[in-house]
């Protein structure tokens, strides 16, 4: 009976570092994603004085960027986005004053870890 409670508990270490390392893993090569946009995907608002992502962990400023673009596809902003150095995981980044229409902001994150994601959302301007 001994042998086979040794071979269980050694099963039972072998299980739950295996558990272990697959969570350290996925930790290790997290992608960062938004939280909340403002203005928000699909919100119709007043002209916005920027556009504002908050991400669901910290991202590298030389490599994350928004742009906003027009129903053209021409882009509006002139100023870079930069991320918050006291909130890692926010970038921003300021409007012109836009008139009426619908406009798509192009969002590029890179997480800290070196990891890129991208997307892109619209909201109109009543």
């Amino acid at each position: 009976m001994k042998m086979h409670r040794n071979g269980l508990r050694q099963t039972m270490v072998m299980w739950s570092a295996f558990c272990a390392g697959l969570v350290f893993a996925s930790a290790a090569f997290a992608h960062v994603f938004p939280q909340k946009q403002e203005p928000g995907a699909g919100a119709t608002v007043a002209a916005p004085a920027q556009v504002k992502i908050t991400f669901d962990g910290p991202l590298e400023p030389a490599f994350t960027t928004l742009t906003v673009t027009d129903s053209t596809g021409k882009q509006v902003n002139t100023a870079k986005s930069t991320v918050d150095e006291h909130h890692p995981a926010v970038v921003s980044v300021p409007l012109p004053a836009l008139g009426a229409g619908r406009y798509t902001v192009h969002w590029v994150a890179v997480a800290s870890d070196g990891h890129r994601t991208h997307g892109d959302y619209a909201f109109d301007v009543k």
